[in-house]
């Protein structure tokens, strides 16, 4: 029978497009619980941040936000600057173009990521949160 279990845990950032890697908390979620296979949905609530999986080495982390910075750069002028006026009109659309989830499949109860994949939140947003992250397992649980 399949079934469906949500967690929970909280992350304190640093903004400005920051890079956490999350892979350790994903894990222990999982393996604390009776899942045996299926998926991994991992989600982050909120317009400034998303979710996606990176070789975390410090050479992307550089590059991660450069590219950002390339592409949504942070020192121009957004509409949504112009109705709030908090100057994180960039961070909504890195985030945006981001997503905010990923799927990462699992069997025997471990996620089948590749050797060099770890699950990261980027923090979009101009100034450090702390970020809720809610994991929601579906599969089959364990012949207990």
């Amino acid at each position: 029978m399949i079934e469906i279990s949500t967690k929970s845990f909280e992350i304190k950032t640093t903004g400005n497009t920051g890079l956490i890697d999350i892979t350790g908390e994903v894990v222990q979620l999982l393996s604390g619980s009776d899942f045996n296979e299926g998926n991994a949905l991992i989600f982050v609530p909120g317009a400034t941040a998303g979710i996606t999986t990176i070789e975390f080495e410090p050479g992307l982390q550089k590059d991660y936000p450069a590219f950002f910075e390339k592409i949504i750069p942070s020192g121009v002028n957004y509409h949504h600057n112009d109705t709030w006026h908090d100057g994180n009109g960039h961070s909504h659309i890195r985030a945006s173009l981001q997503g905010a989830s990923l799927t990462v499949p699992f069997t025997k109860g471990s996620l089948l990521l590749g050797t060099w994949q770890q699950i990261i939140l980027i923090d979009f947003d101009t100034h450090p949160r702390v970020r809720n992250i809610v994991v929601q397992f579906t599969g089959i649980k364990k012949n207990l």
